[in-house]
């Protein structure tokens, strides 16, 4: 499905979401409404990027809507690994868009004053993405290995990525 296609129908299943069981929930966000940002072909298979709701953004992993492949039990999670480092996943399913994995970014969203400020942090979030791993957790890798440790035991966090990449954002 192209890129487009799919972000279409992600954005239809959670427009539909935010106007029925999520709508006036407290933890939204009134500034902010659903958006479908940077969605790019991932792995052959896949399509990521980021989802901007009243309530959460998060990284997304779209398939074959008629594919099972990222369908995950409600206590599971799955593990991907791009090139900033390794991310838990949990799964959901809706009609529009089939079954999609996510990565909840910020929850609630209550840090974000309007629409452009959320999709100028999701346009960062996919680019970051793709960027390898650096900085702090690379003097970590260096440690680990004047160490005599593996350096593949030095993961990369969340927080951790979007400290490094957001950290001048505040304030």
């Amino acid at each position: 499905m192209p890129p487009t296609e799919a972000a279409g129908a992600l954005t239809a299943a959670f427009e539909r979401i935010a106007a029925t069981r999520m709508a006036g929930l407290p933890m939204n966000n009134p500034a902010l409404r659903v958006a479908a940002i940077g969605f790019r072909p991932w792995q052959d298979a896949y399509l990521v990027g980021v989802l901007i709701t009243p309530w959460a953004i998060n990284l997304m992993i779209l398939g074959d809507r008629t594919a099972g492949d990222l369908r995950l039990a409600a206590d599971c999670r799955r593990t991907w690994e791009f090139p900033s480092g390794r991310y838990d996943f949990m799964g959901g399913e809706e009609p529009e868009c089939g079954a999609y994995q996510f990565c909840s970014m910020f929850s609630p969203t209550f840090e974000f004053a309007d629409q452009a400020a959320a999709e100028t942090i999701a346009a960062d979030i996919v680019e970051a993405l793709f960027v390898d791993a650096s900085g702090g957790e690379a003097e970590q890798r260096e440690a680990a290995r004047l160490a005599g440790r593996s350096t593949l035991q030095v993961e990369t966090s969340r927080r951790g990525f979007l400290r490094g990449v957001f950290s001048g954002l505040k304030g």
